[in-house]
């Protein structure tokens, strides 16, 4: 499924993005992260080890919340399935992410010892508030 080309902008912008998981109980496992676009699927920076990436690898289902950062009532929901989960590129990109969201390179608060990984999500149902 295409993105909106309003959601496409969110997704360029420091936008506030919750992603929802499902733990192995069947429990709902949220997380507030930073958020990109490859133009044609979401983008979530994250680390290896993480419970969502762990959550994400035995069930790629996903849930994201996509927040307008100058009106937080106008918002988007994603809900599709993880396509990919690569170490490829998860350094460069989470210093680009940490500049549009900061204003500052990354600063590395775990350790620079992490593994940082691109969860590209592809898009089953878009909806919108606001």
């Amino acid at each position: 499924m295409a993105l909106p080309e309003a959601l496409l902008d969110l997704l360029r912008k420091p936008s506030p993005c919750f992603v929802a998981t499902v733990n192995p109980d069947g429990s709902p496992q949220l997380t507030q992260t930073w958020v990109d676009t490859d133009g044609e699927h979401v983008l979530v920076n994250t680390v290896e080890g993480h419970q969502k990436v762990r959550n994400l690898r035995r069930d790629p289902r996903v849930t994201l919340n996509i927040a307008d950062p100058d009106e937080v009532s106008r918002y988007y929901r994603v809900r599709g399935r993880v396509v990919s989960i690569s170490a490829d590129g998860g350094v460069e990109h989470i210093d680009v992410l940490a500049k549009r969201y900061t204003g500052a390179p990354y600063a590395w608060y775990g350790g620079r010892d992490q593994v940082r990984l691109i969860v590209t999500i592809e898009a089953d149902h878009v909806s919108a508030m606001g």
